[in-house]
């Protein structure tokens, strides 16, 4: 009995420290990001690096469509890359979000973006708890839930060169949804990962670091969705 008493506190104490590992990543990426995206989110700064004859300049694009590359080549490639190498495409992932986040400054009023960030942060915590301590398995509920993430994406790339005020408001209602969603499946998924008996200590620390990813790519996504529908704009 005090030897399965003993294991069931190694198991806990792992699992503690995978999450711990996870919303550490999770928050140095909302850190960077959000500092860069301070700092940058000045119309000097997008004038000069991001404007071009009046228009949007090709390295804005660049910049904002970047993450979606590094962010598959972390969560698709960790096995094959070391951990130092994730770590480091994981800063310049969070530190090009927050400069394509810098925009937001431009358009949305400071106080607006501060209580949408604390709306977000309880609307996340609440799922993610959801997401943790529920008993009702969520796979099915997930992989629907990606496939309409998909196809709000594609939406929103299309809707960049369409500008329709409804269809913007469309995909950010069914955003909100999908994303607090996502945040209760993806916590599900973390949670059976913690408890991998079979996983050695590199492989938690990859996990844990692609944890830390998919949560804050979430966070971000909820958070822009809810600015739209909230925020005022200057």
């Amino acid at each position: 009995m005090n030897n399965i008493q003993q294991q069931d506190g190694f198991a806990r104490e792992a699992s503690r420290e995978f999450f711990r590992s996870v919303y550490g990543y999770m928050f140095a990426a909302l850190g960077v990001s959000g500092l860069i995206a301070y700092m940058c989110g000045t119309p000097e700064f997008f004038a000069k690096y991001f404007i071009s004859n009046n228009a949007i300049s090709p390295l804005f694009w660049v910049v904002a469509f970047a993450p979606v590359g590094l962010g598959l080549v972390i969560q698709m490639a960790y096995e094959r890359l070391s951990l130092g190498l994730l770590m480091g495409l994981y800063i310049a992932y969070s530190a090009l979000m927050g400069l394509s986040l810098g925009s937001i400054f431009l358009v949305y009023e400071i106080p607006a973006i501060v209580s949408t960030f604390f709306v977000s942060a309880g609307a996340f915590a609440g799922m993610a708890i959801l997401g943790y301590t529920t008993k009702v398995d969520l796979s099915r509920f997930g992989s629907m839930l990606y496939m309409v993430f998909i196809g709000i994406f594609i939406a929103g790339i299309v809707n960049i060169f369409m500008k329709s005020e409804m269809m913007d408001f469309i995909i950010s209602v069914i955003g909100v949804f999908v994303f607090t969603g996502l945040t209760a499946y993806q916590m599900q998924q973390l949670k059976e990962v913690s408890n991998n008996p079979d996983l050695s200590e590199m492989d938690r620390n990859k996990l844990a670091l692609i944890g830390g990813l998919q949560l804050y790519i979430l966070f971000i996504n909820l958070f822009l969705t809810l600015l739209r529908l909230l925020g005022s704009r200057d």
